[in-house]
C-alpha cells in the first residue's frame, strides 16, 4: 500500500480500503444469480413472505403489471391471488447475467402458467433484475417483469 507522509493519511487510506465491499466470486456468479431468481419464485409460490424477504435487499422493489411493489405488498399480491384460485407456475430460461464486482444485473424468459376455475394457461414474461452482493450472497435490489406478447 502506497501513503502520503502522515500517519493519518495512511490510516484513512487503509480504512477506505477496508470499507470497499468485495467483489463476487466471479465463476460462480451467473449460476448463483439465476438462483436467487428460482429461490424468489420457490418463496412467492409458497406465499413465504421470510423466504422472499431472504432473496431479496432491504431496499427492494419491482415493476410489474404497471405498478410499483415492495417486498411485503408483492407477496401480499401474490398470495390474494392464491386465495382467489389463482396458480402459477414461474421459471427462469435462457438467463443472461452479467456481473461487475458486487453489482449484476440479469434478464430472462419466464416460460409458465396461470391456472384458475378457467382451466390452465401457458404464459411467458420477459424479465430482469439488478442484484447486489453483500455478506456472502446475491441479493434481488430491482425486479421488472413484463408478459410477452403471444407468438403470432
Amino acid at each position: 500500500m502506497l501513503c502520503g507522509a502522515s500517519i493519518l493519511s495512511c490510516a484513512t487510506f487503509a480504512g477506505a480500503e477496508a470499507a470497499a465491499a468485495p467483489c463476487a466470486p466471479a465463476a460462480a456468479a451467473p449460476g448463483a444469480i439465476a438462483e436467487v431468481m428460482r429461490q424468489m419464485y420457490v418463496a412467492l409460490k409458497a406465499d413465504d413472505l421470510a423466504g422472499f424477504q431472504a432473496t431479496v435487499s432491504p431496499d427492494f422493489y419491482a415493476f410489474d403489471n404497471g405498478a410499483r411493489f415492495t417486498a411485503d405488498s408483492l407477496v401480499a399480491l401474490i398470495k390474494s391471488l392464491h386465495a382467489a384460485g389463482k396458480r402459477f407456475e414461474w421459471t427462469v430460461n435462457d438467463p443472461e447475467a452479467h456481473v461487475a464486482c458486487d453489482l449484476a444485473w440479469i434478464t430472462y424468459v419466464n416460460r409458465g402458467s396461470m391456472e384458475d376455475a378457467a382451466g390452465k394457461r401457458p404464459l411467458a414474461w420477459l424479465e430482469s433484475g439488478v442484484l447486489v452482493y453483500s455478506e456472502g450472497r446475491w441479493r434481488l435490489r430491482f425486479f421488472h417483469s413484463t408478459l410477452a406478447p403471444k407468438a403470432p
